[in-house]
């Protein structure tokens, strides 16, 4: 622990004698050994609503909308400070993901990859459900009527379209901010790969899960075959669910580890995921979203490649100045909620 705690000593004394240094140093280890000590018995988080004050309720009630957020399909509120609020917002087509959907889910989310000020966001669908998934009405003229004058240069336009809507999901799991997916209701086809892309999902009681694909004659092609086998880890299970599109509910979603948390009504699970991102976002953001990125990296690289690939990118993280304010403020015995980063 010593060795661990020698480079923060130097961190906080700067050029102090050696003498002092090596004081200062051992007294920097005893007080990370009871902090070592006080995290791991400390209380696990609490995914009630975290509401300390009126203003909190206040701002969930009624959020404001967040300013270069204008879409058609989606719905972009400030639900909190440093949390941002995406929501399906077709209501009265069950969400269903139309021509416009796919192009700006891609604007919404690399804007939020930009936003200094974002470090965690929650997405959910307005109305009574998740997602209906793909417009099918919608989109017919590209998927039925595609461009083109032979089989060669169809496919081509075929092939260009499915890229540009696989990158709709894409862009979440490229986003550095963590992504928390609140589902309520159906999440059928195209919401299932949405789903997929996020850091964690909750789910409330009514949920359920389908990948619709082959009830409409075709191979999901835009994430779900790729990362739901990642996520669950049980590729029987997969196999099941894509080749017969049947209906999976929360608490099988539950105990194949599709969702971390089952509560009984939307509105629970929304103020769950509100304080959840509450949380992550009162940690350093050069910490929370080095962890992401490094997170992605590692699940589709080799042990090996992911350490190495964690060492270079630790050799400017590490000179950080949130690691200093972090541990100051765990050694003076201070809550780290009241440390304050700067935006990243």
């Amino acid at each position: 622990m010593a060795a661990c705690a020698r480079p923060f000593g130097f961190l906080l004394l700067g050029n102090s004698s050696k003498s002092v240094a090596m004081a200062a140093t051992m007294a920097a280890s005893r007080r990370l050994r009871d902090l070592l000590k006080w995290r791991l018995t400390a209380p696990t988080l609490s995914l009630h609503p975290m509401g300390s004050s009126a203003q909190d309720e206040a701002s969930r009630a009624s959020p404001s909308e967040a300013p270069h957020h204008n879409y058609e399909s989606l719905r972009v509120t400030a639900a909190q400070k440093h949390i941002l609020h995406v929501q399906l917002n077709r209501p009265e087509k069950r969400n269903a993901m139309n021509k416009a959907f796919w192009s700006e889910m891609v604007e919404c989310f690399n804007k939020i990859a930009q936003d200094a000020d974002c470090r965690a966001v929650v997405i959910s669908g307005a109305g009574k459900m998740f997602t209906a998934g793909i417009d099918f009405v919608d989109l017919a003229s590209d998927l039925l009527q595609p461009q083109g004058d032979d089989v060669g240069r169809i496919s081509w336009y075929l092939r260009n379209l499915i890229i540009r809507y696989q990158e709709t999901f894409s862009v979440i799991e490229k986003c550095p901010k963590p992504v928390i997916a609140a589902v309520h209701g159906g999440c059928i086809g195209g919401g299932v790969d949405l789903i997929t892309a996020c850091d964690i999902r909750y789910c409330a009681q009514d949920a359920f899960f389908q990948v619709k694909e082959v009830d409409v004659g075709l191979a999901a092609d835009v994430g779900t075959l790729q990362r739901l086998p990642r996520v669950i880890g049980n590729q029987s299970l997969v196999n099941e669910l894509a080749f017969t599109a049947r209906k999976m509910l929360a608490d099988e979603a539950l105990g194949s580890g599709l969702v971390s948390r089952v509560f009984p009504d939307k509105e629970v699970m929304l103020d769950a995921a509100f304080a959840l991102a509450e949380e992550i976002s009162t940690k350093s953001p050069v910490a929370v979203q080095g962890t992401k990125v490094n997170l992605v990296y590692s699940r589709d690289h080799s042990v090996a490649e992911g350490l190495n690939y964690m060492a270079s990118w630790n050799m400017s993280m590490l000179q950080s100045q949130d690691i200093v304010k972090s541990v100051q403020a765990a050694m003076e015995k201070k809550d780290l909620k009241s440390v304050k980063f700067s935006k990243l």
